[in-house]
């Protein structure tokens, strides 16, 4: 969960979790009296249609889109992305992989065991390698292999342009065992997440020098140990060429060669459209275009279960309208896989300054929001199981997982008004106008990408100010769906007026859009790709009742937000006023992402903005580009509420640390947030942190990260709201291949089925 430099922060190497203990489930299971394990199992399993390597034919090329080429191939440097992600996984090796319900197991190709073998005086880890496993240059590999990746990441040698050192700082020596097979490594500190190092390993020419760290793998790969290896990389025609490795040990490869080509995903239907792609993963717009083209899947019961059933059709029409029929035309032999992908998205609540800096009020925020409710909005016109995520450091099924958001509590108005009662902020409250804060705001506007913590307070405020008197995105749907109130003062209708149909019309177009695109911007992934053509003229995949509030928007014509809707009671007196405290009213500005790939992520935004409305709280929607979305407003603390998600590790006691971190001044006097972009953090959650990943204990280590993740949620920084949806396109013949959920994908069995022969149906993650 790593950040790069520039506009976007860069994707994170993601690993996994602690094992569950076979034995105390055993124990558990003849006693009669356990309880269920909290991790539960996945809610949604791969949809790869998973066939047997006899039924897969000899060679091929796959062609399968990615976001972008590149800028390095070493997966430890700041700007490594997700296809240097899958570089890495399809030709260098790993020791542990993920499997489908997100927890490490041990890759056979390479280890033949991994344990801790002592614990006293310090803690003592055997790989024994398998005897068969080489480089392409026919070097075996081994310990000095390990010993240079542990020197290059180590953080002892700032020579070194490395993203991150977490767990090989703990590591005292590296040496060889009994044979040249065996690799032993101490640790000068216990490190429970030991099984996260060495996936991927890189070889000692590459992590020998700072020089070759630096620079020899960013735009090559001159020596690698997977069932492929990088051909060429073609910057010009933006793809990168995988081919058979001829030295591979394990199972070969079905495929000749696999193509990454980078695509937009806003073209990503055309391209499939003309057949110069076979797999990509889509946006829900596109993906309901195909699944509407293509026949339907067989029944199965497991993750493909509903993969083009009515949820995401839409239902049947007697009659295809002549842009269907096109599509039929252009994706005969695609179909639609998903799942849901090991991230999830969340509403962060900026605690460094303002309203939100009291813990009260941002626990009446997070009891003002039903997450179910918005589960639903997004992933219910899907198709895809519509749960809210439990937990800030692990998603269902993984071993680390549980549901702790009984911390906070159940979605509760009156508890949330109470709460923000307690804090000061009474409903009617006398407002100051033209005080020194909005005059000062008005000096600011379009400084809102200042960077530094002490913008992120007091330069934010001036910005959300400024924002809101230039009719800069104030919701008010909650006024115009519930009537409960008239919009605003005076002054703020005046100047909004001018804008303030366009604004209900966007509004009108954002409510219809739930499930209309992946409504997620991933920290850690570039992901800034638009809808494009087919999110503008393709019909909506939420269309089918779940949009919001459509039906009470006033009619164009009028200025919206000024009436309530036709049948609604005046509200009287007090009740139509906003909080306030200290003559200031209680509103919070809502930041998101312009893009039309961010489109539900608005429509979300949209719906919590209705939902704060009903306890008092207003808020401002701040529409701003993509490109300055992270470094300008979540990175600097530009913003009170924003929408972003969190790749989930399968390592939480290492990789989630720096997410939840308290922050600690630095010595130029500024704040040191790490990745706790909310800046809400404790000295108890540090401790807890810092605990699980001393104890070698499994069990006990599991207990820790959840108490940890209990005090998480009881900090109301942050809220976990869903798990993000995958959505793939793939020709009907490609096996193995897909929505992978959890799970890494298993390169050497990718492939085109046999003729005549039919994938298996997926395994049931129930």
């Amino acid at each position: 969960m790593s950040h790069g430099i520039g506009s976007r922060p860069s994707r994170a190497v993601m690993r996994s979790v602690a094992y569950l203990t076979a034995g105390g489930l055993a124990v558990s299971v003849l006693a009669g009296c356990s309880e269920p394990d909290p991790a539960g199992k996945p809610l949604a399993g791969q949809d790869i249609a998973p066939a047997g390597r006899a039924q897969i034919a000899e060679g091929g090329t796959l062609r399968w889109a990615v976001d972008a080429v590149p800028e390095t191939l070493n997966t430890f440097q700041s700007d490594a992305d997700a296809t240097t992600t899958r570089i890495a996984q399809a030709t260098l090796p790993s020791m542990f992989r993920l499997d489908r319900s997100g927890r490490p197991e041990r890759n056979p190709d390479y280890l033949e065991s991994a344990k801790i073998v002592e614990t006293e005086p310090k803690q003592v880890v055997l790989y024994k390698l398998n005897q068969q496993a080489v480089w392409s240059d026919g070097r075996e590999i081994g310990a000095a292999d390990f010993a240079a990746q542990w020197r290059a990441l180590s953080g002892k040698d700032s020579a070194y342009w490395t993203a991150r050192n977490a767990g090989y700082d703990r590591i005292e020596k590296i040496e060889r065992g009994d044979n040249d097979l065996e690799v032993r490594v101490t640790f000068g500190q216990p490190y429970a997440d030991w099984r996260s190092l060495f996936s991927p390993l890189y070889p000692k020419e590459v992590m020998g020098t700072p020089d070759s760290f630096n620079d020899g793998a960013r735009r090559k790969l001159k020596v690698s140990a997977g069932p492929f290896a990088v051909k060429k990389i073609d910057r010009k025609d933006d793809e990168i060429r995988l081919t058979r490795n001829p030295r591979w040990w394990g199972e070969r490869a079905k495929l000749n060669e696999i193509v990454l080509r980078a695509v937009p995903r806003d073209q990503r239907a055309a391209e499939l459209a003309a057949g110069r792609l076979d797999l990509a993963e889509i946006d829900p717009t596109a993906a309901r275009r195909i699944a509407l083209a293509a026949p339907p899947r067989p029944a199965t019961t497991g993750a493909g279960a509903s993969a083009s059933g009515t949820p995401l059709m839409g239902p049947d029409r007697r009659k295809k309208t002549p842009e269907q029929l096109r599509d039929e035309a252009a994706f005969r032999g695609f179909e639609v896989r998903k799942s849901l992908e090991p991230a999830y998205t969340q509403l962060a609540l900026n605690g460094a300054d303002g309203p939100l800096a009291d813990e009260r009020v941002r626990r009446a925020v997070a009891r003002a929001i039903d997450r179910e409710e918005l589960a639903k909005l997004v992933l219910a016109p899907l198709g895809l199981p519509a749960e809210p995520v439990g937990s800030h450091l692990a998603l269902s099924g993984q071993a680390a997982y549980a549901d702790n958001s009984g911390a906070i509590g159940e979605p509760d108005t009156a508890e949330a008004q109470a709460l923000l009662a307690d804090a000061g902020w009474v409903r009617g409250g006398a407002i100051k106008e033209g005080g020194e804060a909005e005059k000062a705001a008005k000096g600011e506007k379009g400084e809102e990408g200042k960077k530094g913590e002490k913008a992120a307070g007091a330069e934010g405020k001036k910005a959300e100010k400024a924002e809101k008197n230039e009719g800069g995105g104030k919701t008010g749907n909650g006024e115009e769906e519930k009537g409960e109130k008239e919009k605003g003062e005076k002054a703020e209708k005046e100047e909004k007026k001018p804008e303030k149909p366009e604004k209900a019309k966007k509004g009108e177009n954002e409510s219809e859009s739930a499930g209309g695109d992946d409504g997620t911007y991933i920290v850690g992934e570039d992901n800034k790709a638009d809808d494009g053509d087919e999110g503008r003229t393709g019909e909506n995949l939420a269309h089918d009742g779940m949009q919001y509030g459509t039906k009470h928007l006033p009619q164009q014509g009028g200025a919206p937000g000024a009436y309530a809707p036709r049948g609604t009671a005046a509200p009287a007196g007090a009740a139509a006023r906003p909080l306030a405290k200290n003559g200031k009213p209680l509103s919070l500005r809502f930041v998101v992402p312009s893009g039309e790939g961010s489109q539900t992520l608005r429509t979300v935004a949209d719906r919590i903005g209705l939902m704060l409305d009903r306890v008092g709280i207003r808020t401002e929607i701040t529409k701003v580009s993509d490109q300055s979305y992270f470094k300008d407003h979540i990175a600097s603390g530009q913003y009170d509420l924003a929408l972003y998600s969190w790749p989930t590790s399968a390592y939480p006691a290492t990789d989630a640390r720096p997410i939840y971190a308290k922050p600690v001044p630095a010595a130029d006097g500024s704040l040191n947030v790490e990745q706790n972009y909310t800046r809400v953090g404790t000295d108890q959650v540090d401790q807890l942190f810092d605990q699980a990943i001393a104890t070698l204990d499994e069990s006990e280590a599991r207990n820790l990260i959840r108490k940890a993740d209990s005090r998480i949620w009881a900090a109301a920084g942050s809220i976990p709201l869903y798990q993000r949806p995958q959505l793939t396109a793939v020709k009907r013949n490609v096996a193995n291949a897909g929505a992978f959920g959890f799970g890494t994908p298993v390169y050497e069995d990718m492939g085109f089925l046999k003729k005549g022969t039919r994938p298996s149906a997926p395994p049931s993650s129930n």
